[in-house]
């Protein structure tokens, strides 16, 4: 772990700024500190030796408040700095990070809650980082420097001893640091392990009280904090043990260059000046190397979480087309020997060569692990193949402009996500300026959407509540939407929580028929559905597959029964998803 990261200054442009104020508030400290040690030698060898007054001392006593004035002044200088600038290089870490993750989308391997850790618990620990480390690690470049520069003309055997037993407690502090670094990233990553596993549990846990099983999540929550509290009280007891080397080191240096001054001053070889300059300078000349031994390791927390952030932002986003995409309706779909690998994982996650012809319906079949989800994540541009290509009437598809080319799928995961509020703001997600909206004919609940007039982006942009009812009657839910004692206005706990999964899963597909796309992905839709729930969730699918190109992972019978032609996927390769 370096003690200053260059991409600190890279990604963090606050960080220069920081470090030139830092750079110059040292450099005063530094000679400020040989000013106030030598003026103080002078005014108690005129007092000891010479019997000076208060009179006599008049303008040695002034210069020496102004320096005293002046090194607080700076001091309080340095805080202000330091706080600014961990606020403004947090603010902008964070908005960096967050502007990656969004143009990442699901590149992004590392779950929610690991992502949260990082961009608060994590960065908040670089407080600690420039509040104290990094301006002592730029007093401990300045000061031994400039108190070198002092001595050397004074007491040469004083300087060249300072000088020689400095760099030992540099070369200790990186054999500490070497043990640490591993150490601390270790608990950084189970603080990440731990925050997205507690999310997982809160997420799910009304599926988990069900059947029985909060307990036993309480009980690894327990198991992973205990852990945490470990190796936590480890790094610390190794801060501790470290810190006390470095002070004895410290000491012993110290307590080395007041031994020789004190033989020479009693032999006569050394004036009292001198003498005091030397005993005064020598622990400053230490000082800063002792702070920032001793503040190594509450800012090795903050460095570990930036390093996690470098390494977000340094992942590589997949680069986006310019093409308009062509008309999906009557366009042909080319899986041509498309491979997909990815990073840190062994052989392929999908091998597929297909063609899918405009309004057909495709299943993809094989076991779990296959590649049917990522079959799907290449289709949206959320996986890039790593061999091959995709083409959609003849035209490559990572030369198009994804976000146009999403504006034609209506797209149904296995888990679809029902964001907290009412079940229209959920179903109305599906609409939005150049997209298709549903067809002019109703069938059959409170009201069919009206018949399309004017503008359809206009009408799309904010569709009403005919639409939505129409929507959900197709998804075969308006029933049970209509049974709610708020309708449309009842409103949803996060992930749908008031619903049921089918309940969910057919809210999804009504989204799928307010988008009205020419072309629908759809995950394992019935997965985890009981058979009834299931038979109605596929009577939904058949509706919205008409006139449709439709790609559909399925394990089900009575969902491949539905398609033109199934495509069985042979099983991934080691470590493939």
């Amino acid at each position: 772990m370096r003690p200053l990261d260059p991409r600190l200054l890279r990604h963090a442009r606050a960080t220069r700024t920081y470090l030139a104020a830092t750079a110059g508030i040292g450099a005063a400290l530094a000679v400020l500190v040989v000013a106030q040690a030598t003026l103080l030698a002078d005014g108690i060898t005129a007092v000891f030796l010479g019997g000076a007054g208060p009179a006599a001392l008049s303008s040695t006593l002034g210069w020496l408040t102004v320096v005293v004035v002046a090194r607080a002044a700076l001091c309080w200088a340095q805080e202000v700095t330091s706080t600014r600038a961990a606020a403004g290089v947090k603010s902008e870490l964070r908005g960096r990070l967050l502007s990656h993750l969004a143009r990442l989308g699901p590149a992004a391997r590392t779950g929610t809650g690991g992502y949260a850790t990082l961009a608060t618990r994590g960065l908040d620990a670089l407080d600690a980082y420039f509040a104290r480390y990094l301006p002592q690690l730029v007093l401990a470049a300045l000061v031994p420097a400039i108190v070198l520069a002092r001595l050397l003309p004074a007491d040469l055997i004083a300087a060249v001893t300072i000088a020689l037993t400095l760099p030992l407690i540099p070369v200790f502090m990186a054999l500490v640091g070497w043990h640490t670094e591993a150490a601390n990233r270790r608990q950084f990553r189970l603080l990440t392990r731990l925050s997205r596993h507690f999310l997982d549990v809160v997420a799910g846990l009304p599926t988990l009280r069900l059947f029985g099983r909060a307990k036993a999540q309480a009980e690894t929550i327990r198991r992973i904090s205990e852990e945490q509290r470990r190796r936590t009280m480890r790094t610390l007891r190794t801060a501790f043990l470290s810190s006390l080397v470095l002070e004895l080191l410290a000491t012993l240096s110290v307590a080395l260059v007041a031994v020789g001054v004190g033989l020479r001053l009693v032999a006569g070889h050394l004036d009292l000046s001198t003498a005091l300059l030397v005993l005064i300078l020598a622990p400053e000349a230490y000082l800063p190397l002792r702070a920032v031994g001793a503040n190594y390791h509450a800012s090795a927390e903050g460095l570990a979480a930036a390093e996690e952030v470098f390494a977000v932002l340094e992942t590589p986003v997949p680069p986006a087309g310019t093409r308009p995409a062509p008309d999906a309706a009557t366009a042909e779909l080319v899986f041509d020997d498309v491979e997909v690998a990815y990073p840190g994982r062994d052989g392929a996650a999908l091998r597929l060569n297909a063609r899918i012809a405009p309004g057909q319906i495709v299943a993809l079949t094989g076991p779990s692990g296959c590649g049917k989800s990522t079959a799907l994540a290449v289709l949206l541009g959320f996986a890039v193949p790593t061999r091959g290509r995709v083409t959609v009437g003849g035209v490559p598809l990572s030369e198009m402009d994804p976000a146009r080319w999403r504006d034609r799928i209506a797209w149904v995961p296995q888990r679809p996500h029902l964001f907290a509020g009412t079940i229209r703001d959920n179903v109305t997600l599906a609409t939005g300026a150049g997209r298709p909206g549903p067809p002019s004919a109703a069938v059959g609940h409170p009201a069919g959407p009206a018949a399309e007039t004017g503008s359809s982006a206009a009408r799309r942009a904010e569709a009403g509540d005919q639409e939505v009812w129409w929507a959900l009657e197709q998804a075969g839910v308006a029933d049970a939407v209509a049974a709610l004692p708020g309708g449309l206005d009842t409103v949803l706990g996060d992930d749908g929580a008031g619903l049921s999964a089918g309940q969910r899963q057919r809210l999804a597909l009504a989204r799928a028929f307010l988008r009205d796309a020419p072309i629908v992905l759809l995950d394992e839709p019935t997965a985890n559905l009981d058979d009834a729930t299931a038979a109605t969730v596929t009577a939904a699918i058949r509706r919205l597959a008409h006139g449709r190109t439709v790609v559909l992972a399925a394990h089900r019978p009575e969902l491949i029964a539905l398609a033109d032609r199934a495509l069985p996927l042979a099983p991934a390769l080691a470590g493939a998803r």
